[in-house]
């Protein structure tokens, strides 16, 4: 960790922790810090916050992840990525975003993870050299890369990606993409039935905030 770092800017705050900008001795990086977390909220948001840290020791090294810098329990520091959401500069007609962002998502797969939550724009990133990146890992599992059950997650993983596709550069889907695209696994209909209607109640109910499955604000 880095105890004399500053805060240059809010990035993100809600129920489960306050994201910060962070300038320390090595320069710039961003602090998941869950000091202001409520106090009935403090076991699911340190539980996330472990399970962001576990997954990004799994990649440690990939290209266009954040490195993992510290996680004491309390404070989760990481790598700062110089750029902007996919929904805030979007790359349409980019045919060399996507082929690249699936090769670096298939990385990251080879080497036991699973993102697990890349529908949302927020996730993917497009850096200042136009290329992508993948950034919040609390959601990510970790396992033997060949399993049935890690296979089952990386074909999720990129028929989310193949979505972002379809929307930004669909002349760009092959057709064994758009085939892929119609299957559905159960695992997408089991999380339509039962936990996004439970995320939805949590989130908006209970904590009253709404991430718009991470496309920025709407209109």
């Amino acid at each position: 960790m880095s105890p004399d770092a500053i805060e240059l800017q809010a990035l993100k705050a809600d129920s489960f922790g306050r994201i910060a900008l962070m300038r320390g001795a090595a320069g710039l990086f961003v602090r998941r810090d869950l000091a202001h977390v409520p106090l009935w909220l403090r076991l699911p948001a340190w539980w996330l916050a472990r399970r962001e840290a576990r997954g990004l020791r799994q990649v440690l090294g990939a290209e266009a992840v954040p490195q993992l810098l510290g996680w004491d329990g309390r404070r989760l520091d990481r790598s700062y990525l110089d750029g902007a959401a996919m929904y805030q500069r979007p790359p349409r007609g980019d045919r060399a975003y996507f082929r690249l962002a699936r090769r670096r998502l298939q990385s990251l797969h080879r080497r036991g993870l699973a993102h697990n939550d890349l529908a949302k724009e927020a996730n993917w990133l497009v850096l200042a050299d136009g290329t992508p990146a993948i950034i919040d890992f609390q959601l990510a599992v970790c396992g033997r890369p060949r399993s049935r059950w890690m296979r089952l997650l990386a074909r999720e993983d990129l028929r989310h990606l193949l979505k972002h596709k379809r929307t930004y550069c669909p002349e760009a889907l092959t057709p064994v993409e758009r085939r892929l695209l119609k299957r559905h696994s159960w695992v997408r209909d089991l999380w339509f039935r039962t936990g996004k209607p439970m995320y939805r109640f949590v989130t908006r109910r209970l904590l009253k905030w709404e991430d718009n499955e991470g496309q920025g604000p709407k209109p």
